[in-house]
């Protein structure tokens, strides 16, 4: 099973993100979404689930607080993150500390740690860039037990705009 992971589009679905996730079984939004037409545009590519972050709107009856799901026989967990204060990965396994992978959102900054047999991964912000971070998403790759994980640049920095310097020089 191949799940694609995607975050903080912030109502951006990038083209890149299709090629991407394209042959996924399954997409797993860690939250800040945006409008509903993103998962819309997503489910182009796969089923979709999402849980909420502190951006979207609350009620919303297309997201949960949290994904919690046995997906073959690998517990994964979902969350955007920001109801923990002092965010990392050593807190989120004190979280969640059933899980196998604990996929989380908010800080844009993409990461993968492995340890103790348990992955935790934040795919990155894949919405519009911020913080001079690259657009990405990832993927985790499940079979029976065994579980990898994988990030995946939206495309080369150096093709991108510099919004940054667009900005200061204007």
């Amino acid at each position: 099973m191949i799940i694609g992971l995607i975050s903080d589009t912030h109502g951006l679905v990038r083209p890149e993100v299709f090629q991407a996730l394209a042959g996924v079984d399954l997409i797993l939004h860690a939250g800040d979404v945006g409008p509903t037409d993103v998962l819309t545009e997503l489910s182009a590519i796969a089923p979709v689930r999402a849980v909420y972050g502190n951006t979207d709107s609350p009620g919303r009856t297309d997201l949960v607080e949290t994904i919690d799901e046995m997906f073959e026989q690998v517990r994964v967990v979902v969350t955007h993150g920001h109801q923990i204060v002092g965010l990392n990965p050593p807190r989120l396994v004190g979280a969640f500390p059933k899980a196998d992978v604990i996929v989380y959102g908010h800080t844009h900054q993409q990461i993968i740690v492995r340890a103790a047999r348990r992955i935790v991964i934040n795919p990155g912000a894949a919405g519009a860039r911020r913080f001079k971070l690259q657009p990405c998403v990832g993927k985790l790759f499940i079979d029976k037990r065994t579980v990898d994980a994988q990030i995946i640049p939206l495309f080369a920095e150096e093709h991108e705009e510099n919004v940054d310097e667009i900005e200061e020089g204007g």
